[in-house]
């Protein structure tokens, strides 16, 4: 099985050195996405909820570019910088993922200054 580097112009290009997604055969990771606007290369929104609702456009966006959707995402992680940031950014994940939910993991850390959220997703696509 040969990998794919999956690349769009509708999610922003990431400022290290990593690709936005990469592909091995019915496997697809999408690298951890920021709250960067893909046009501007600036952070959109404020709050957590904002942030998180970007950072999700930027997911799907990705996994658009491979072929594939949020139904095809096993599983997400996300990265909060503040436990209180929990249920604001629950609410934008839901209304951004919808039901089914896939697997979910929430890790609380530090991200540069500015940035709330990151959030990574893991598919599998048929083939």
């Amino acid at each position: 099985m040969t990998r794919t580097v999956i690349t769009t112009g509708n999610a922003p290009s990431l400022p290290a050195p990593l690709c936005q997604g990469i592909r091995k055969g019915p496997v697809l990771q999408i690298s951890g996405q920021l709250p960067f606007g893909p046009d501007t290369g600036g952070v959109v929104g404020t709050t957590v909820a904002e942030q998180t609702t970007q950072v999700l456009r930027n997911v799907t966006a990705v996994l658009k570019a491979a072929g594939a959707s949020m139904e095809d995402v096993v599983m997400l992680r996300v990265y909060l910088t503040e436990p209180g940031h929990l249920a604001e950014m629950n609410e934008a994940y839901a209304a951004a993922v919808g039901e089914p939910f896939p697997a979910r993991t929430t890790v609380y850390m530090p991200l540069p200054p500015g940035l709330l959220v990151e959030i990574d997703a893991l598919a599998v696509l048929d083939d």
